[in-house]
């Protein structure tokens, strides 16, 4: 028993030992592994877990059955003492033991059991593609055909596995509970068969379905394996790819702000500028030393020398390293800089950092304010030492959405942390500047479908940033490994597409963010995260009245506390644009932040005060 239990591997061991029970109980067990099944299929995360722990149940019982009975698979009754006999005996009780530790792990580190499903299923895919190939090798036309075609069909998935793991990890759970309802279902007919004595006509009707369902099946598994291989290129088409330029070096990153190498930027540049991509040493949000990547736009005709500087913060493109904007060819159309052409024709310097964590390696520090400003502002310092290039101190900053919070902190530390740049003012737009106040928004409104993934990117960052944070505190135990895929996946990228349909289908089953989301040390670091400044130079916000990412009751908050301060800056707001409309014509806020930072370089007082209007 323990040879045939070890060959025939541990997705049989119970379905085999149930099969072998008696003809009442398969009758009963069937009908209620059928329900359970139907349940598990419309529970992706449920599922995961019942996989799991079936996974470990199933491993100590092949163990137990090779530890307990290795003599019906090793014994000779000529010779019982036989020496090959004795080592076929310690070989299944080894394997009989390894197979119990390991059902053990399985169910004691149920966490990572879950996060490693969808390789170990790519690896079990691989290896059954192979063995199934092997079957071509015999048996009837029929059963050649939908091996080779079964062996094909599972390489695919098992490559199709790694790259989608958040999707296939839903997929196994939801074909997890259609084998159960099938297994059910074979169980309950067994069992009834049996007690009507009718086992023989079962196994003739089985017999004569079984070719032409072959056929059938291999038809079908073609259709599948090649359409989800297409849809699988059609996601992943035009993906970015992070190349050597962003290759952190070795060694120490004592020298802050400093250009480690530059470089024409491969897309296509606005008219009347050029491009050069930079890497640069940084710091994180606790001052240790971090690389980070920028551009830097250089306007052709620069009427003054040396020129001034247009910080630009970058909206939310994901928290992963290919999510970086100078990773984009076309990123002055997907993540373009508002009123680049004026900047241009005002001869300012543009220089737009992708911050640390993406493009160059480390972490991204997503709505963490420190880690976003310093980034932006060792950018400005990288930029000044290009070949050819001579910068002025007189800096200004812009930010939109996660950029507008990043704008606000790099106003903010400006004086303690790079003296040297005088800040002439700040134009936050539809500014993300209270991130609690957005993750209560954000858990206000149900963290499910498309939300799930938005969620990852906050809380992702922060349990890498913060050691008080942590992952396992809100998020659901079989959902942990998914939220790390979600935060792989960037908002331009169709591959986006996968992770908002697994988030979809597990939205039918448990939440998968605890509901306690916005306290404890999350909700903690979130509100360190909002800042009222000081600001030493002029502010002005704007945002859309319809922002439906950022509503306009928070930027009201927000700037009702920075009126309480005692701040005098100017705040407007465009009726009837949203979070992303009021970049672009006919909003005129890109005309008014232009005009307003040109009376900023020219030395103009700001006058405005919205507080006292």
């Amino acid at each position: 028993m323990a040879e045939r239990s070890g060959s025939r591997g541990i997705w049989t061991t119970l379905p085999r030992l149930l099969g072998a029970s008696p003809a009442w109980l398969r009758l009963v067990l069937g009908v209620a592994l059928a329900a359970l099944g139907v349940l598990l299929v419309t529970r992706p995360l449920s599922s995961v877990v019942v996989l799991a722990v079936f996974t470990g149940v199933s491993c100590i019982v092949t163990g137990v059955a090779g530890v307990l009975a290795p003599d019906a698979a090793a014994s000779s009754p000529a010779d019982g003492a036989h020496p090959a006999v004795d080592r076929r005996r310690v070989v299944a009780r080894v394997a009989g033991g390894l197979w119990i530790v390991a059902g053990v792990a399985v169910l004691a580190f149920l966490a990572w059991s879950i996060a490693l499903l969808p390789f170990i299923l790519a690896a079990v895919l691989a290896i059954g593609g192979v063995a199934s190939l092997l079957g071509t090798l015999r048996g009837r036309p029929s059963e050649r055909v939908l091996a080779g075609v079964w062996g094909l069909v599972q390489l695919a998935f098992g490559a199709l596995a790694l790259l989608w793991p958040e999707l296939s990890l839903v997929v196994v759970a939801a074909l997890f509970g259609v084998r159960t309802v099938v297994f059910g279902v074979a169980l309950a007919a067994r069992g009834g068969f049996a007690l009507a004595r009718r086992e023989g006509a079962l196994t003739r009707w089985t017999r004569r379905a079984a070719s032409p369902l072959r056929w059938v099946a291999a038809v079908l598994l073609l259709v599948l394996a090649g359409a989800s291989v297409w849809g699988s290129a059609q996601l992943r088409e035009g993906l970015p790819v992070v190349d050597a330029f962003y290759s952190t070096p070795s060694g120490s990153t004592d020298a802050i702000g400093a250009l480690v190498r530059s470089d024409d930027w491969p897309g296509t540049p606005p008219a009347g500028a050029s491009v050069e991509r930079i890497l640069y040493t940084t710091t994180d949000l606790n001052g240790d030393g971090a690389f980070a990547s920028a551009i830097v736009v250089i306007p052709d005709a620069l009427p003054a020398v040396p020129a001034p500087v247009l910080i630009w913060d970058h909206g939310t493109t994901g928290v992963a390293r290919s999510c970086a904007p100078s990773l984009m060819s076309n990123m002055f159309e997907i993540q373009g800089i508002p009123a680049i052409d004026e900047a241009i024709a005002h001869g300012w310097v543009v220089v737009a950092t992708d911050y640390s964590g993406q493009g160059a390696e480390g972490d991204f520090p997503y709505l963490i304010g420190e880690g976003e400003a310093r980034s932006a502002l060792d950018a400005v310092r990288a930029a000044g030492q290009l070949d050819g290039l001579e910068l002025s101190d007189q800096v200004a900053v812009w930010g939109h959405s996660q950029g507008g919070h990043a704008a606000l902190w790099t106003a903010a530390i400006a004086e303690r942390y790079a003296p040297e740049l005088h800040i002439v003012g700040t134009v936050a737009m539809s500014p993300a500047a209270s991130p609690l106040g957005l993750a209560k928004q954000l858990e206000a409104s149900g963290i499910s479908g498309a939300y799930a993934v938005v969620a990852s990117w906050v809380i992702v960052p922060y349990a890498r940033s913060y050691p008080d944070v942590r992952v396992a505190d809100y998020v659901a135990l079989p959902g942990r490994g998914l939220v790390y895929e979600f935060a792989s996946r960037c908002a331009t990228g169709k591959d986006l597409l996968g992770s908002a349909l697994a988030a979809v289908a597990l939205d039918r089953d448990q939440p998968l963010y605890a509901d306690h989301f916005t306290s404890g040390a999350f909700g903690d670091r979130l509100a360190e995260n909002e800042t009222l400044g000081p600001f030493p130079s002029p502010l002005f916000i704007g945002w859309g009245s319809d922002d439906e990412v950022i509503s306009a009751s928070l930027q009201h908050e927000y700037t009702t506390e920075l009126c309480a301060t005692g701040l005098a800056y100017e705040y407007r707001e465009y009726p009837g644009f949203t979070h992303m409309s009021v970049l672009s014509a006919p909003s005129t806020l890109p005309d008014d932040a232009v005009a307003w930072t040109a009376a900023r370089f020219a030395g103009e007082p700001a006058t405005v005060d919205s507080c006292g209007s």
